[in-house]
């Protein structure tokens, strides 16, 4: 019992966190594809921009382990 609901935490820790990134990947890549659309010189600015909300999925799972290896006998 005290490990599933350990697994179920380390799985809500990972899904959370990927349900985030991408409601924040998805207005950042709209209003992105607008700039690009205006001026192509953006496209790398938009990239990186883009790229930075993925941190988010790392620390998720980052904290799922430490959950699994700390509290997992």
């Amino acid at each position: 019992m005290e490990l599933g609901l350990i697994a179920i935490g380390a799985g809500l820790a990972v899904g959370l966190a990927a349900i985030a990134t991408g409601i924040a990947q998805s207005k950042i890549g709209s209003a992105g594809i607008g700039a690009i659309a205006e001026k192509e010189e953006l496209t790398g600015r938009v990239i990186l921009l883009l790229a930075i909300p993925e941190t988010l999925v790392i620390l998720g799972f980052a904290v799922a382990a430490m959950v699994i290896l700390i509290l997992a006998p």
